[in-house]
């Protein structure tokens, strides 16, 4: 445990269970970084990446799973020097980038409006943003990179004026060469483009192309087989996009003010504690559930109680399912496209935090089960008529990643030693970070007003 971390007392009183996850490692973000004096990058060149077949410029079709997802993930992965490699990182992964850009040439486009007012990729030969930079420093110097702070944003480029999704690169890259041999990846890439599993394969045969070794998959780009039904067909009412009234006020559903950030770290016995919980709960409404259940459950109960939502006040969790599977028939193995369906749950305050965890886990479970091809196929229809956006009072998003195979990128020098997000979530999301050498612990980051944060860590003892 280091230095910054703190556990958390129990009372005397506390259950087995409360006891056990009461040993949770907190951690504040804002004590994290230490890099401050260490970690000075000088970017030495900007360039812009075509694939290396040349293109002829036109519009790429988003399908209605890809509309919601506007906006750019950020990811870092840090890569020791590897003894006998003398080539230089950023050429190697600039050349391969050219070389893999022949199947995955809309991250060389711009997310545009069409004349219907969807998101389209214009295609039109400007390119993916490619730098190169210098780190004064070594790697070590850049600590923990799971825990994002504005020294490591310096990993990656930031395209000047590109504060809107629209119109700016799809994909920026930069390598970032360290004093120790070492180097960094730090990587920008439109979500409207990939999901996450998508994009993890996108990077896997990135990293193919630069051993030079055939890729382990063919990239599937036409996106046809998820278009909308002529005429829609809106079988089910959707409500993952109502609106909810704010019937709370004070530090409640809208508070945007002195938000603080912390991860709360599960190992593995804090995890068993919590399915035993809830199997073990009132009314036994659950055999068994996954650790993203139990996880998600928990975070979703203890942060409505922390928000002092009013009894009535309803309150939604969100999350996405892989639909991949679940689609008549499957989608095709190396789909390049969001294959993710967003799913929710919806329930009062009161509902949530007077009752037992186990129906917390139920509610999210019968949201899961209510994902099949039907209903996927109703929720693209729905934002055909509709143009719906998820609505966000008194809601909440989690997000994992945690079993996502970020370690499979190997461009040559090994799979990477750390990978981490580069910039904190949104103060509605909050994000799953698989955690430690065996990846068997779980990392929750969120954010919260500083008060609203106090409570939230007494809630997840009750």
């Amino acid at each position: 445990m280091g230095a910054d971390e703190v556990l958390v007392a129990a009372p005397n009183d506390v259950s087995s269970f409360a006891a056990k996850v009461a040993t949770m490692a907190i951690t504040d973000v804002a004590k994290v970084s230490d890099t401050a004096d260490k970690l000075k990058v000088t970017v030495e060149k900007v360039e812009y990446v075509l694939p290396a077949e040349p293109k002829e410029p036109q519009v790429y079709f988003l399908t209605n799973l890809d509309q919601n997802t506007a906006l750019l993930v950020k990811t870092l992965y840090v890569f020791e020097a590897r003894e006998g490699r003398t080539e230089d990182p950023a050429q190697v992964l600039k050349t391969s980038l050219a070389k893999i850009l022949n199947h995955y040439w809309p991250l060389a486009g711009r997310l545009t409006l069409s004349p219907e007012m969807k998101l389209i990729i214009d295609y039109n030969n400007e390119g993916a943003c490619f730098a190169e930079a210098t780190a004064h420093a070594e790697l070590k110097d850049l600590g923990d990179i799971s825990r994002p702070s504005e020294q490591h944003a310096q990993l990656l480029y930031t395209v000047p004026g590109s504060s809107n999704v629209l119109d700016t690169p799809c994909m920026v890259a930069q390598v970032t060469k360290f004093k120790c041999g070492g180097w960094t990846l730090g990587l920008s890439l439109q979500h409207s483009i990939f999901d996450g599993i998508g994009a993890n394969e996108f990077i896997k045969l990135w990293g193919e192309t630069a051993r030079g070794v055939p890729l382990s998959l063919t990239p599937h780009i036409d996106r046809s087989v998820l278009k909308a039904r002529s005429p829609p067909k809106v079988e089910f009412p959707h409500e993952e996009f109502a609106e909810i009234e704010n019937l709370s006020k004070g530090e409640g559903v809208d508070t945007s003010e002195d938000i603080v950030y912390r991860y709360f770290t599960f190992g593995p016995e804090q995890i068993d504690a919590l399915k035993k919980r809830a199997v073990e709960g009132d009314g036994h409404e659950v055999q068994s559930c996954s650790t993203f259940q139990v996880l998600s459950a928990l975070i979703w109960r203890a942060r409505t109680r922390a928000l002092q939502l009013v009894p009535e006040q309803k309150t939604r969790l969100y999350f996405a399912v892989n639909g991949r599977e679940k689609f008549v028939p499957p989608l095709p193995e190396g789909y390049v496209g969001n294959g993710i369906v967003l799913t929710f749950c919806m329930t009062t305050s009161a509902d949530l935090v007077d009752r037992p965890l186990s129906h917390s886990v139920k509610l999210i479970q019968d949201s899961i089960k209510m994902i099949d091809d039907r209903y996927m196929r109703s929720a693209i229809d729905y934002f055909e008529l509709t143009r719906a956006r998820p609505a966000l009072t008194a809601s909440v998003i989690i997000t994992t990643w945690s079993r996502l195979p970020f370690q499979a990128s190997d461009f040559g020098w090994g799979e990477p030693v750390q990978t981490g997000p580069v910039t904190l979530p949104d103060k509605e999301v909050v994000l799953f970070l698989a955690n430690g050498k065996e990846k068997n612990s779980i990392s929750v980051l969120m954010g919260l007003p500083s008060k609203v944060m106090e409570r939230f860590e007494e809630s997840l003892q009750v």
